[in-house]
């Protein structure tokens, strides 16, 4: 089908440096369009990799600037094959650790370089935040993860979800899974290794208080919409808010984060892993990398 947007007709007549600009808001209207319109129906296919080189540039910025992100360790990624980048999630629904880990995935390895992240369905299908789906962004499932592992992609995924995610401010360098073995059995299923991802910053980008989970029990979220908590946080610029809502700017936290060496579960365990021992000692490991980093910690916010 012929490209009707005008702005890209007009790109292409366009003298240099105007075209890049051009051609930049003719994207952004191609965004809207698709905010508007909607995504294709099976979200692994709205991964977008000219999407993210257009864009790309503008959320590395962000990130550096706003949340002075830093990641070390991306070389331990394997790459060309697929694995399961298994991290510790921070800072509620507005998911400040993946979009500063995202950018530099991709700066690292190139847009070209598939890559999905699993996300908590509120955050994957909200109309608001669309095109994060663009950058590989899908809905938790293990049906998902095997949609794109089948495509030779990296998978991110944060185990402890909602209840990790919402977790006291003053426990922010704590993993805390809730016993979710899921990741493992997922790893040991499709023979992929395992590649912890730890984060420190993103729960002092608001100040959480309560995960809210008996609340959220008593009025039957966990059927509703799959969620288990209901928390309660403070942050600009409304002050209280629950379950992120009515919505609130995250503060400027610092967030650092380290990729650890891949882990083979057979080549560690021999042929028959047990799924608590891994489940313990992946947890551990990453428990003693957070501590690290967050021993390097001055300052909340400041980092």
């Amino acid at each position: 089908m012929a490209d009707v947007n005008p702005l890209r007709h007009l790109a292409r007549h366009t003298p240099p440096p105007f075209d890049g600009l051009v051609e930049y808001a003719a994207g952004a209207v191609t965004d809207v369009e698709q905010l508007i319109t909607g995504l294709p129906s099976d979200p692994i296919d709205a991964w977008d990799p000219e999407h993210i080189r257009r864009t790309l540039p503008w959320l590395s910025a962000v990130c550096r600037a706003y949340f002075r992100g830093e990641v070390e360790g991306l070389e331990h990624i394997p790459v060309g094959e697929p694995s399961l980048l298994v991290g510790n999630h921070s800072g509620g629904l507005l998911i400040a650790d993946t979009f500063v880990f995202s950018a530099a995935f991709y700066e690292y390895f190139g847009a070209d370089q598939r890559f999905h992240q699993l996300a908590h369905d509120v955050a994957a299908k909200s109309p608001l935040l669309g095109l994060i789906r663009r950058y590989g962004v899908v809905p938790a499932s293990h049906d998902n993860a095997r949609a794109a592992f089948d495509l030779g992609a990296p998978v991110l995924v944060y185990p402890g979800g909602d209840y990790e995610t919402f977790r006291p401010s003053w426990r922010g360098d704590e993993i805390q899974f809730g016993g979710r073995q899921g990741f493992v059995r997922l790893a040991l299923e499709r023979d992929v290794p395992i590649v912890p991802v730890v984060a420190i910053g993103g729960q002092e980008t608001a100040l959480f208080l309560t995960r809210g989970q008996r609340a959220a029990k008593l009025l039957g979220l966990d059927k509703l919409s799959r969620v288990k908590v209901l928390p309660i946080s403070i942050g600009p610029p409304l002050g209280i808010n629950l379950l992120d809502f009515p919505g609130r700017i995250p503060l400027p936290a610092k967030i650092k984060i380290q990729v650890l060496p891949p882990i083979d579960l057979r080549e560690r365990y021999g042929d028959a892993p047990d799924p608590d021992v891994a489940y313990d000692d992946i947890t551990g490991e990453m428990q003693d990398a957070l501590s690290l980093l967050d021993a390097e910690r001055t300052l909340p916010v400041v980092g």
